[in-house]
């Protein structure tokens, strides 16, 4: 089991060898409190951001013939989803649907339900939006609802991936961030539905 919460070993040397700015000093100083947990700093806000243009800027690359259809899985996507799309400067369109997999810090492993997609998707590049792959059951759910309407492609966007847990064999072709097995609230991830509004990546106190 890998011990550190971001597996790109360039961005660990950055991060905990240069010199860094006293904003970030001070947040790495500051958990917060949500009902009976206390989550600690992981990725502030520019971390993030940095990581989400370097997606956008792939995605610009590679399918810009296409007009992709962004869908969104709501709730928690919808801050990558929006820093995304601002980034995002081809042609394309977007969509929401919302599913469920979580209750409390598990994972259910079942997609209670999927509604709000009303486009035809039928020969369109579709690219779904999450805020966080982890056993990859969610995922596999919405692709395989998608699939029945023939589209031209699936692609998969996602904030944050645990590939330490992932043991399903769709492409997640674009990842923002990598992070370790941990329980994290923040940037549109929540605990008992608080802390989405948080703009950084905090990871549960151990």
């Amino acid at each position: 089991m890998l011990q550190f919460s971001i597996l790109n070993s360039q961005f660990l040397h950055s991060f905990f060898f240069t010199p860094k700015p006293l904003y970030l000093l001070l947040f790495l100083s500051t958990p917060v409190s949500i009902h009976d947990k206390t989550f600690e700093p992981l990725l502030h806000e520019e971390q993030i951001r940095k990581r989400v243009k370097g997606v956008a800027a792939r995605i610009n690359a590679e399918l810009a013939d296409v007009c992709p259809l962004f869908v969104a899985v709501l709730n928690g996507s919808f801050m990558f989803a929006a820093d995304l799309l601002r980034d995002i400067t081809i042609p394309c369109e977007i969509s929401f649907v919302r599913l469920e997999s979580y209750s409390g810090m598990q994972s259910t492993g079942e997609v209670k339900g999927a509604i709000g997609l009303t486009q035809n998707i039928e020969g369109r590049t579709v690219v779904i939006i999450e805020d966080i792959v982890d056993t990859g059951k969610t995922i596999d759910a919405l692709i395989n609802t998608l699939q029945a309407h023939a589209p031209a492609a699936i692609h998969v966007a996602t904030a944050f991936m645990k590939p330490g847990v992932y043991n399903l064999s769709h492409e997640v072709r674009y990842v923002a961030a990598e992070i370790g097995d941990e329980f994290v609230v923040g940037y549109g991830l929540d605990y008992n539905q608080q802390g989405r509004n948080l703009k950084h990546l905090y990871v549960l106190q151990s």
